[in-house]
């Protein structure tokens, strides 16, 4: 029951004080980034490869189907 009333008072206090306060939100985004694991740049560099090696095959893969449908298509429908 206490975890209860004490989000209820933070949502409160946040509803009489409900302006924007940019130089607080700075300082929480500051602290935020400052908690993300940023990934080398060798792991950067081959995880962004794979995902386009990835991507190519995927389009060519869709192509390749596409081609085929079509091809099936003119054979039923001349």
């Amino acid at each position: 029951m206490a975890k209860k009333e004490t989000l209820e008072k933070d949502t409160s206090d946040k509803k009489e004080g409900s302006s924007f306060q940019v130089k607080e939100f700075v300082n929480e985004s500051k602290e935020e980034l400052a908690k993300v694991v940023w990934p080398s740049r060798q792991q950067l560099l081959s995880e962004s490869a794979a995902v386009m090696l990835m991507v190519t095959l995927v389009a060519t893969l869709i192509y390749l189907i596409d081609k085929f449908f079509a091809w099936g298509a003119g054979k039923v429908f001349p």
